[in-house]
């Protein structure tokens, strides 16, 4: 039987599930890390840095204590490891299975997208098999000695080949610089290897969905992971959570069917959060745009792959999420040699909510995130609407 909800509580589950609605609902430390992670089911990476990468901001968001090396150690401790989601991601290294139809489709496949020259590659692997881990600096060094028969970027797609296809790992990162190992000197000893059916991928992709975001739609599931298979799969995975019992199908006029746990169906959520999230643009909860569209009437998109002249708010927007209400954008950039951020235009677009609700808590986030990106004062350029500004400021 369909489940009746109203949106309003769609919206709240997801946030929730998201961990956006509470303070620190993974924990703290390093350890709310890996809970995050392990829950979230993957962290993109971006190399984007006007202010702190996607990565660490997607995680500082919901983890109020935390620091970028606590990432760097999972990764070491082999408790985290590096590989594709629908991106670069951080993935828990308990779902080290799920990547192998990923990287034996690259391993298999001469045409794939990552081509390298198998005697490079071949060299590559003696390398690091002999002489330990590597980074990619250290072939480049390599290659401008007499008598190299080879070069700097050849080395590098073989890096890149051997890395999608399963036969080298990052076994530690230092910023935006990777080390590459041999992937049998990276895994646990423990770690599961065999490799999922298809319909053991489709419930893996299925249930970090549903526990991630508490429910999710056929087109969420399969916008990236596409072919008639695939969509077949994950309607059979969820015709059988259905007749178990673990989830239910919920219909709301004009809109898709969702497909929500069956535990949170019922729950009932408190409506007095004030909290603002200033998201990262690669944020779990944001990246999927069609969905923010959707289930928020938020349209979002990055605009920094967009020429200056055709952006309409700015280079590297963040979505300003006020409990469970998009309120508005802010495009900032942290200028960290002066010790400075900078709110290059903030863009209040939903004027329902009040500014007595949203500017103290609004102000605090900002203040947080600046001292986050190693900046220690703030500086606002441009408010829109313009009658904001003043208020604005004086806030500041």
């Amino acid at each position: 039987m369909d489940q009746k909800l109203t949106l309003k509580q769609l919206q709240r589950i997801t946030l929730e599930s998201q961990g956006l609605l509470q303070t620190a609902p993974f924990g703290k430390g390093k350890k709310a890390v890996l809970n995050a992670l392990e829950h979230l089911g993957y962290l993109q990476i971006d190399t984007l840095s006007v202010v702190e990468r996607a990565h660490h901001h997607t995680l500082w968001t919901r983890i109020p204590d935390y620091k970028p090396a606590y990432l760097d150690e999972l990764v070491k401790e082999r408790k985290v490891f590096e590989y594709w989601f629908h991106a670069a991601s951080y993935l828990p290294m308990k779902d080290f299975r799920y990547a192998l139809p990923q990287m034996l489709d690259v391993k298999q496949n001469e045409s794939h997208y990552y081509k390298a020259d198998p005697k490079v590659m071949q060299y590559v692997m003696d390398a690091i098999r002999a002489e330990g881990p590597k980074k990619a600096r250290d072939f480049e060094s390599e290659s401008k000695k007499a008598g190299s028969w080879w070069n700097w970027k050849p080395t590098k797609l073989a890096l890149e080949r051997l890395f999608m296809q399963g036969d080298l790992m990052i076994s530690e990162r230092n910023g935006m610089q990777k080390t590459y190992d041999i992937t049998e000197r990276v895994l646990p000893e423990n770690i599961d290897l065999r490799e999922p059916s298809s319909i053991e991928f489709t419930e893996y992709l299925v249930k970090t969905y549903l526990r991630a975001y508490g429910f999710t739609t056929v087109k969420q599931i399969t916008h990236l992971k596409t072919g008639k298979i695939v969509r077949r799969n994950v309607n059979e995975v969820l015709e059988s959570m259905l007749q178990k019992g673990k989830i239910q199908k919920v219909n709301i006029e004009g809109m898709p069917s969702v497909f929500i746990k069956s535990d949170l169906a019922q729950k009932a959520f408190s409506e007095n959060d004030s909290n603002i999230c200033l998201l990262s643009p690669f944020d779990n909860a944001i990246i999927h745009h069609d969905r923010i569209k959707q289930f928020f009437d938020f349209d979002f998109r990055l605009e920094c792959y967009t020429p200056k002249e055709k952006r309409q708010y700015g280079y590297f927007c963040l979505p300003i999420l006020f409990g469970d209400v998009f309120i508005g954008r802010v495009d900032c950039k942290a200028h960290r040699k002066e010790k400075q951020f900078e709110i290059i235009h903030l863009h209040i677009e939903n004027q329902n909510v009040d500014i007595a609700l949203w500017l103290e808590p609004f102000i605090k986030s900002i203040k947080s995130f600046a001292t986050f990106n190693g900046c220690q004062s703030l500086v606002l350029t441009k408010v829109s609407p313009s009658k904001l500004t003043d208020t604005l400021k004086r806030a500041i």
